[in-house]
């Protein structure tokens, strides 16, 4: 594979430091001996020489392992994965510690930057209306150079949904902190929820000229995979996130990168190695529950059905997010259980509405159950408003597929395309995009490339939606074999 340059690093290429050579120092072979006055033997006493320093710091106790709220203060003031019990006890401690000096700004700060850590971990975005709270009163307490609570409102803002602020605030406290890494990373995903992929890509090589330290690193890699997945480098991602669950420092951390390389695995359709990654994730953290939805979504595709539905059930029960809700309400709909799938859609609708009464924009996930299981006009409503303020690629496929199923595919061409076209930004192979166009060309009886883009759904993962893989399958046997000549009976 060629060689890509951007900024200063390789795709693909490890940014943990090699270990340092240590330079050998000579030393004297004679131990020096003083004695004391008299020359009495008795009395001499050996003077250690530089030589004999290690083994006298292999004897030293080892520095004391961080605590709980140690460990989740350098994670979240650094955007670094954390555990849940730890960022309940740092959270208990910011509320005594504000309360003691309401005045602080950096505990604020800190406080305001752990709720929105918390939200994302258990999906309950209560904790985001604290969260903006917290930094809104640390920037009025300090509002110069407060890189702290710029960095926590770009979280919120970015945890929100709301690309625009996330933009504003993330570049005040690029502004003023270039050199820190952590301003970068949600950035980035401002600039990709906004479109502005070039934007995005700049930033990131921006990153990886920065100097790290070896405990941020990790961190460093899994925004580099997250870019190159979006420019369909599957590879180049898939090397910077194991380097990154490999040097991973807590089991928290170690575990959402794994999750994270399980679901590129997933989205390749290597159910296998997306299963063992998602198991092992939950080993190293049983509350990492984006990696019980994906060992769910993963026994789902291999047909182990009731193994999938306790599993989407147990992740379910430790993080309640709408978008997974509606997986496992697909998954009852593809085994005709409708009574259990109304249940799930309903229980949706539910979710993202009261995320939504707590700051959250959830239009696109709205748009995408009306598109499908509601009424496609109004998922057409939602969705042009969703892209006029954020044409992210995930809003176009969207907006795409909601103006089909409303029956305006002329139009939802358009959209299908530009979700699916690299040089707009669509780089990432995804089978649901691939899928999307496919259908749209299939209904405007453009049969090679319909057959193209459903042939490409299918091949990147076969088992892509327990819904709609099997639509894919029934279209593509629908339009026939241009190599041995059959085509649809229309085509004539």
């Amino acid at each position: 594979m060629a060689k890509r340059q951007h900024g200063g690093a390789q795709p693909g290429t490890s940014l943990v430091a090699e270990p340092a050579r240590c330079r050998s120092r000579r030393w004297p072979a004679r131990t020096l001996l003083t004695l004391a006055a008299g020359g009495a033997v008795a009395g001499a006493v050996l003077t250690l020489l530089p030589q004999d320093a290690p083994q006298r710091a292999r004897h030293r106790p080892p520095a004391p392992a961080p605590g709980p709220q140690a460990r989740a203060l350098t994670a979240v003031t650094a955007g670094i994965p954390a555990a849940l019990p730890d960022l309940t006890e740092l959270i208990t401690r910011q509320e005594a510690g504000v309360r003691a000096r309401p005045t602080d700004a950096r505990a604020w700060a800190v406080l305001g930057a752990a709720y929105v850590a918390r939200a994302r971990r258990t999906a309950d975005a209560s904790d985001l209306p604290r969260a903006e709270r917290a930094l809104a009163t640390s920037l009025k307490a300090d509002a110069a150079k407060n890189t702290e609570a710029l960095a926590g409102m770009t979280a919120l803002a970015g945890a929100r949904r709301d690309f625009a602020s996330a933009k504003r605030y993330g570049e005040q406290a690029l502004k003023l902190t270039p050199k820190r890494w952590s301003a970068y990373p949600p950035l980035i995903d401002a600039y990709d929820g906004l479109g502005d992929y070039t934007a995005a890509r700049n930033t990131l090589d921006r990153l990886m000229t920065l100097r790290t330290a070896p405990a941020d690193r990790p961190a460093v890699m899994a925004r580099a995979s997250a870019v190159y997945r979006d420019r369909g480098w599957r590879e180049d991602a898939l090397a910077q996130l194991t380097d990154a669950a490999a040097a991973a420092g807590t089991p928290a951390e170690q575990a959402a990168y794994r999750a994270g390389v399980g679901q590129l695995a997933w989205e390749r359709g290597e159910l296998p190695e997306a299963l063992r990654q998602f198991t092992e994730a939950l080993r190293l953290d049983p509350a990492e529950a984006t990696a019980g939805a994906g060992r769910a979504r993963t026994l789902a595709a291999q047909g182990r059905t009731a193994d999938a539905l306790t599993a989407y059930r147990t992740a379910l029960s430790k993080r309640p997010d709408a978008e997974v809700t509606l997986e496992l309400a697909e998954l009852y709909e593809s085994l005709n259980r409708a009574q259990d799938a109304g249940a799930q859609y309903g229980l949706v609708r539910e979710r993202a509405e009261k995320a939504a009464g707590d700051g959250v924009d959830e239009e696109l996930l709205l748009g995408r159950l009306e598109a499908d299981h509601g009424d496609p006009q109004e998922a057409v409503t939602r969705l042009r408003a969703e892209y006029r303020r954020q044409p992210g690629i995930e809003v176009a496929d969207a907006l795409g597929w909601a103006l089909h199923r409303a029956g305006e595919d002329e139009e939802a061409l358009k959209f299908a395309t530009t979700a699916t076209d690299r040089t707009k930004g669509g780089g990432v192979r995804s089978s649901l995009h691939a899928f999307h166009r496919g259908m749209i060309e299939y209904r405007l009886e453009k049969y090679g490339s319909a057959r193209r883009h459903l042939r490409d759904a299918l091949l990147v993962n076969p088992a892509f939606s327990p819904l709609w893989a099997s639509e894919a399958r029934a279209a593509l046997t629908d339009l026939g074999d241009a190599e041995d000549g059959s085509l649809p009976a229309d085509a004539l």
